[in-house]
């Protein structure tokens, strides 16, 4: 349950940053609420996930997601382009969690 949790909270951070770019900052009150809301959540559930995995695991897990899912969204929703460096970058990051996953004794799997 520890993973269902931990991929909410990364959809629920996911939400609260998309959010954060629509509220123009914080000068529309529907995605400046949303930012509260979602944000609350996520850590929420971050917290719930620390019950069962180590916090720089949790941590290394939910912000390299967040990285990548925000990228793909500013690309697709907010027409920010990355460069080939940019996204050379945030594959390494996904591919520290998936050695973390795959390899680390440290995680409950």
């Amino acid at each position: 349950m520890h993973y269902v949790y931990l991929i909410l909270a990364v959809a629920a951070e996911t939400v609260g940053t998309s959010a954060l770019q629509a509220s123009q900052q914080f000068t529309r009150l529907a995605p400046s609420v949303l930012v509260v809301v979602a944000y609350a959540l996520s850590f929420y559930l971050l917290a719930l996930v620390l019950r069962t995995i180590p916090v720089g695991v949790a941590y290394a897990v939910w912000s390299g997601l967040g990285i990548a899912f925000i990228a793909l969204i500013g690309y697709v929703v907010f027409g920010q382009k990355l460069d080939w460096p940019a996204v050379l970058g945030m594959a390494m990051i996904l591919g520290g969690i998936v050695v973390i996953q795959l390899f680390s004794k440290t995680t409950p799997h």
